[in-house]
Parts: structure tokens; C-alpha cells; sequence
């Protein structure tokens, strides 16, 4: 009878202990594939990057390939449409789906691109400004203030004007625009993990500021830092669009989303597929990594945890 007892306590024992290592991925995951809406969101963007990452494999002709005989051909299932081109053809004749999937590409290249020079940018003045306050602190502050103040699109634009329209110069100035988020939510994050025990004890056992400021701060204000940059990847991408649609971003023909769009404006009424389906692709990425932001920001943050 006793050893019976000892084993359902050893049991007991030991599924507690099972419980107390849970790992940290399958936490996470468990708590993300709770949004139904993020699982979704991941599964498009992992197909978007398929798409980007082997577009020179999966696209039917080059991006640029141009047509004389198939001017504005609708999509496949359409009248007049040709299983050759499935959506269709633009006003010179290139495959509108092989320019899509290439678009691909180089929007997320973009986006990419953005976060990582406004996220490396902005956790280093925001690291610094929440660890070292006074007056660094002020003057970082009210500069990410000023920008803040300004409509986005309005100074990526003018930014854009001063540089010279281009693709290189496009990505800088979105890279400035979204800076003064990252800048404001690792000064926030500093500033409350600065505090805590183990970084006085650090301090106490004769780290130094650097060791202090990157190998004890920064690794515990990373989870608000992924949520932003995975939702700075969808205002990129946008922002991006929105400059190629007005001419300052990347220039034809460059298959650039809303470089697409631009080109395709005087053909709304004619050809409605060479403005709806540039469109849709923003649509659909920009929405996909917004709801990746949305379920990374519930399975990382303790309190929005179920």
C-alpha cells in the first residue's frame, strides 16, 4: 500500500516537474496558434516568401519580357482571356501574375530592409537614451517628438524630393519616419528592466555600462521590439507603395507593387485587372503581417496571454 502511494507521489512529482519545463517554444506556440487570425497570417506570409525566394522558378515569363501581340489580355477566366497569361497582361504586353510574384520580392526587400535600419538605428538611441537620461535623453526624445508630429507619407515625401527619387532613397526615408517607434518603445523598455534586481546586482558585481546596456538590458526588451518590427514590415511595404505609386519610389520598370499601380492608372476603366490585382498582393501582405504582429504581440506579452 505504501509503495502504491509512493508511486502516484512520484508521479505526482514528477508531471509537476514536467509542468514547471515546459519549453519556452511550445509556450509561445500554444499561445499564438490560439489566434486563429495569426496562424493565418503566418501561413501567407510564408507564401509570400516561398513566392520571393524561388520567383525566378515559379514565374511563367521575366518580369520585364514584353509582348507586342497580347496588349491588355484579361485574366484566363475572362472573355478573350488566355491560359497563358492567368492574370492577364499589362498595356506593353508583360505577364501581370510573373510581375506580381517578382514584386514580391522586392517589396518584402523593402520592408525588410526598413525594419532593419530603423530597428538597429533606434534600439541603439533608445538603449542609450533610457540608460544614460539628462539631457541625451531630452534632446533624442523631443527630435522622435518632432517627427511624430509630422503626417508620415508627407515627410517620407519630402525626404524623397530632397534626396532624389529612387529605391535606395525611398527605403531611407521610410527608414526615418518609423525610427521614433522603436526609439520610444526600447527608451520604455530600458528604463523599466534599469531597475530591476539583477541588473543592480550586475552592476553591484562590477559590470560595465556596455556589458550593463547590451549583455543584461537589451536581451529582456527584445519581445516588444519583435511585435513593432513585424508590424513596421507591413507600414513599410505600404509607405513603400504609396512613394512608387507617386513616382519617388522604385522606377520603372521595376515590377515594384505600387510602381505597378502607377503605371496602370489610366487603364482603371478599360482593364480593371492591372490596377486590382497590384492591389490586392499589398492588400493581402500588409494585412498578413499585421495579423502575424497582432498574434506574436499575444503570445509574447505575459499579461495578454490566455
Amino acid at each position: 500500500m505504501s509503495s502504491t502511494n509512493n508511486s502516484v507521489t512520484l508521479s505526482q512529482a514528477d508531471s509537476d516537474a514536467l509542468a514547471a519545463h515546459v519549453s519556452p517554444l511550445r509556450d509561445f506556440w500554444r499561445s499564438f496558434s490560439a489566434n486563429k487570425g495569426a496562424v493565418g497570417g503566418l501561413v501567407i506570409v510564408c507564401l509570400v516568401l516561398l513566392l520571393a525566394a524561388f520567383a525566378n522558378q515559379i514565374a511563367p515569363y521575366a518580369p520585364d519580357l514584353t509582348d507586342n501581340s497580347v496588349f491588355l489580355v484579361p485574366p484566363a477566366w475572362q472573355s478573350g482571356g488566355s491560359s497563358a497569361h492567368l492574370l492577364g497582361t499589362d498595356a506593353i504586353g508583360r505577364d501581370i501574375l510573373s510581375r506580381l510574384i517578382f514584386g514580391a520580392r522586392l517589396s518584402l526587400l523593402i520592408g525588410v530592409a526598413v525594419v532593419v535600419i530603423s530597428i538597429v538605428s533606434g534600439t541603439v538611441l533608445g538603449l542609450l537614451a533610457g540608460y544614460i537620461r539628462g539631457i541625451f535623453e531630452v534632446l533624442v526624445m523631443r527630435l522622435m517628438d518632432i517627427i511624430l508630429t509630422l503626417p508620415s507619407l508627407l515627410l517620407a515625401i519630402v525626404i524623397v524630393a530632397i534626396l532624389g527619387p529612387g529605391l535606395m532613397n525611398a527605403m531611407l526615408a521610410v527608414a526615418i519616419v518609423v525610427l521614433p517607434h522603436y526609439v520610444r518603445i526600447t527608451r520604455a523598455a530600458v528604463i523599466a528592466e534599469a531597475s530591476r534586481d539583477y541588473v543592480t546586482a550586475a552592476r553591484m558585481g562590477g559590470a560595465s555600462h556596455l556589458r550593463l546596456m547590451f549583455s543584461e538590458i537589451l536581451p529582456n526588451c527584445t519581445a516588444p521590439l519583435i511585435v513593432q518590427a513585424s508590424l513596421g514590415i507591413s507600414a513599410a511595404i505600404l509607405d513603400a507603395a504609396a512613394l512608387g505609386f507617386l513616382g519617388l519610389g522604385a522606377q520603372p520598370p521595376s515590377p515594384e507593387w505600387g510602381t505597378m499601380l502607377a503605371d496602370a492608372r489610366e487603364f482603371v476603366l478599360r482593364a480593371w485587372w492591372v490596377v486590382t490585382f497590384p492591389g490586392l498582393a499589398i492588400l493581402i501582405t500588409v494585412l498578413a503581417f499585421n495579423l502575424l504582429g497582432d498574434g506574436l504581440r499575444d503570445a509574447l506579452d505575459p499579461k495578454l496571454k490566455r
